[in-house]
């Protein structure tokens, strides 16, 4: 490993906001750490970004007068704002805090902004996902224990 390998390294924890990088390679260990983060029980707590949620445009395809298609049904008065809440980061999805305990949030819960909604580990590193809005938890997209990608649809929720 060269310098320029290292310097590769520094700049991809920089660029994914890395709390903690480990590397053993060759008889060389590399340790990155940032300064600024809380470590509790072994765990290191990242402060992270809020995802804003996105606005899921309810669409109604208009009807064509040429094509003799039944008229579109109109938009209900009280058309549903949901927002999408997705994974910040890359890793394994928890629903909880360990094997066997309740999820933090179930299709139905109502949730606050700021409430922890689940925990994606991602290199051994515990990062709580929390909800940016109030509302009510209408669809969990991932299955516990499974790996999400950067952007993966996490939880939809009906905004109130």
């Amino acid at each position: 490993m060269d310098l320029e390998d290292i310097k590769q390294l520094l700049e991809l924890v920089r660029a994914h906001d890395l709390a903690e990088f480990e590397l053993e390679r060759d008889g060389l260990k590399l340790r990155v750490r940032k300064a600024g983060r809380e470590i509790a029980h072994g765990v290191i707590m990242a402060p992270h970004e809020a995802v804003a949620p996105a606005a899921i445009p309810v669409a109604v395809p208009a009807a064509s007068a040429s094509t003799g298609a039944a008229p579109a049904k109109p938009e209900p008065a009280d058309a549903v704002d949901l927002g999408v809440i997705k994974s910040p980061i890359v890793g394994t999805f928890y629903s909880a805090t360990e094997p066997g305990a309740p999820p933090f949030v179930q299709v139905g819960d109502r949730v606050a902004k700021g409430q922890v909604l689940c925990i994606i580990e991602a290199m051994k590193l515990m990062n709580e996902i929390e909800s940016d809005c109030d509302g009510e938890i209408v669809k969990v997209y991932v299955e516990n224990g499974k790996a999400v990608q950067f952007g993966d649809r996490l939880f939809a929720i009906k905004v109130s």
